[in-house]
């Protein structure tokens, strides 16, 4: 990645970090659904618990305001990203529904307060002009990162087991994240955050559309990839090599997303993109052919990095000093609905797998209507 913005260090200490928890985290969703249904035999249901499970640590991102405290931001994202790393490796030792759980939530806190503080550290560290376009380049970044998650898995795929694959990927993670705790890529002139949490009613529209994004996120995550493998009976070599082409796309269309919020603002990216996914939602209640799912699959995933308008949006108009509460604040909020999303959706999916996904749609409706109100500062507009 060239570096063309200013915070050098800190771009860098992003894109390791974000190198490593794309490792992590690409490797546990192209394993999980096979891990789960072929070795560990779950159903639709438990399937969805978990999915639930895995968003209690989203639930507690309010906690990174008072761990700050005693770690610095920088620190925690290393230190998250490790612990994402030691989660991999205990995965494939666990193979039951309880070990599940227990590496899922290890997993969880990982990935889920990395994303915290990063996302954090991008908007203090970067402008109203730049930001888009670094969580661009982290996204292209991270989708590179996947397609080659994407070939080794596949590799692996033919010669090992899960154990012995999510310990390797497990290692791969650890030793980025190490390297991570040694650096400080902190700069002085950066606005000191709040260390407290903060919620103001001007900010009321950002919480919705955070909120509404997490539930749609966990139709996606819980239930798109378990169609295929369930009612398709997609191998993980197949879902391998759909991610591989999902993510090569998303390596070109990434950087322009954030240019196409510079350009246009973050009203009609956002517009755009739940006009498409209620089309989409619909579609994978509706349609019986696989190469048809595949597709909705990999424009579903695109359209959910346009997710990067709704910080950009809330970085337009919060105070800079609120941008560390207030992400670890949108976390929890994004994980209020998606907590028990899953749940309620594995137990709708037993009644008809359909039901889900017309939920999505709906929500996807109800956002659509929402950013309609996206109103910005006349300095920024």
């Amino acid at each position: 990645m060239k570096n063309d913005f200013d915070q050098p260090r800190m771009l860098r200490f992003l894109v390791v970090l974000t190198i490593a928890s794309s490792t992590g985290l690409q490797a546990w969703m192209i394993l999980f659904n096979n891990f789960a249904v072929d070795v560990v035999d779950l159903n639709g249901l438990q399937v969805g618990v978990l999915g639930s499970v895995r968003e209690i640590p989203g639930l507690l991102a309010l906690l990174v305001v008072y761990i700050l405290l005693i770690v610095s931001e920088h620190r925690l994202a290393a230190l998250s990203v490790l612990v994402t790393g030691i989660g991999s490796v205990v995965t494939g030792f666990l193979p039951s529904y309880g070990g599940l759980i227990f590496s899922t939530l290890i997993i969880s806190f990982g990935f889920h307060y990395y994303e915290t503080t990063s996302q954090s550290l991008t908007l203090q560290y970067f402008d109203i002009k730049k930001a888009p376009l670094v969580f661009g380049r982290l996204k292209s970044l991270a989708a590179a990162v996947n397609i080659v998650v994407g070939l080794v898995v596949f590799t692996l795929g033919h010669f090992f087991e899960h154990q012995m694959i999510f310990a390797i990927i497990g290692f791969l993670v650890i030793v980025p994240a190490m390297w991570a705790l040694w650096q400080n890529p902190a700069n002085d002139s950066v606005i000191p955050q709040r260390r407290h949490l903060v919620f103001r009613r001007r900010y009321s529209l950002f919480y919705f559309l955070t909120c509404m994004a997490g539930a749609r996120r966990q139709i996606f995550i819980a239930f798109a990839v378990f169609l295929l493998v369930e009612r398709f009976h997609c191998s993980v070599i197949q879902i391998a090599a759909l991610f591989i082409v999902n993510n090569a796309l998303n390596y070109f269309i990434s950087p322009l997303i954030g240019r196409a919020i510079v350009r246009f603002g973050e009203r009609r990216v956002l517009s755009l993109e739940y006009g498409a996914l209620v089309a989409i939602f619909l579609g994978y209640a509706c349609v019986n052919s696989l190469f048809l799912v595949m597709v909705l699959y990999v424009l579903d995933h695109i359209f959910f990095n346009f997710a990067i308008a709704i910080r950009t949006y809330f970085q337009k108009v919060a105070d800079p000093r609120d941008i560390a509460p207030s992400m670890a604040v949108a976390f929890t909020i994004n994980h209020v609905v998606a907590v028990i999303m899953p749940v309620i959706g594995g137990a709708l999916w037993m009644i008809d797998h359909r039901i889900p996904f017309v939920a999505g749609a709906l929500m996807s409706m109800i956002s659509f209507i929402a950013v309609q109100r996206i109103r910005l500062p006349q300095a920024v507009a």
